[in-house]
């Protein structure tokens, strides 16, 4: 099974980090929040500080775990570790990505998100 993290990222006005995978990515077109494959040895709070700065150039503070999800994309299994984190600084530059959105948690109903990562939104949208 693929170990897999993901960092749900507020801003100070509350908003939450999403971006959308590009072209020629698995999961083309769907949102996710971002993150990455933990390397051997790593923990969720290492790799999503590491995936953030090589991926978006984005300095985070993971904080809090937020939970796990276990999906099957074909014959691949993940398992996703959600983490809350703060946003601490960086300019936004996007390399898996093509586009991103500070969204509130209500503005998550209007992105289709890749199917592993759905749990935590319905979860963040329970807690409106």
């Amino acid at each position: 099974m693929l170990e897999v993290a993901a960092a749900i990222i507020e801003n100070e006005q509350g908003q939450l980090l999403i971006a959308r995978r590009k072209k020629g990515k698995s999961q083309a077109g769907l949102w996710e929040f971002p993150g990455g494959k933990i390397e051997q040895g790593e923990s969720v709070e290492a790799c999503l500080q590491r995936e953030l700065q090589e991926e978006m150039n984005i300095s985070i503070e993971p904080y809090e775990p937020f939970g796990v999800n276990d999906h099957a994309y074909g014959t691949t299994q993940i398992r996703l570790f959600a983490h809350r984190a703060r946003f601490v600084g960086g300019d936004i530059s996007l390399v898996d990505h093509d586009e991103y959105r500070w969204a509130s948690r209500e503005e998550l109903r209007e992105y289709s998100f890749a199917p592993a990562d759905i749990p935590f939104v319905v979860r963040l949208l329970q807690e409106l």
